[in-house]
């Protein structure tokens, strides 16, 4: 993939995720994935998902900025959400939080295969 088609891809799989549309998941992310250097797998990636779904019901994705280097992509993702009870070992419980996270994606067969994700834990702890 060029740098533009990288970018396309990277905003559909955040579409994907933004629509918990988990059926469609294996279509951006690899059956190797590794999560922040442990391999987890699509199986993995999906049930990471889908607790962070469980922590956080009014979860979304929001693109920040977004730097293509096929085949790298690095992110950063604004939140503003509501996360159930403890989130990152914070006791949020229910509090409107927002925070940013930095994100570097690999990709591998048109998929992401490698993630390494840093949340700003230090902007939560500053609002609670």
């Amino acid at each position: 993939m060029n740098k533009q088609e990288l970018v396309v891809a990277y905003r559909a799989y955040l579409d994907c995720l933004n629509r918990q549309d988990w059926a469609n998941l294996g279509l951006f992310v690899h059956d190797a994935a590794t999560h922040n250097g442990k391999l987890i797998g699509l199986a993995g990636y999906l049930q990471m998902l889908e607790g962070d779904f469980e922590a956080i019901p009014d979860l979304h994705f929001t693109i920040e900025g977004v730097i293509s280097d096929p085949p790298f992509i690095a992110s950063r993702l604004r939140f503003d959400c509501c996360p159930k009870g403890l989130f990152l070992g914070l006791p949020v419980n229910g509090k409107r939080v927002k925070f940013m996270e930095n994100v570097f994606y690999e990709y591998a067969d048109g998929k992401i295969k490698n993630v390494h994700s840093i949340v700003d834990k230090g902007m939560i702890e500053a609002q609670l």
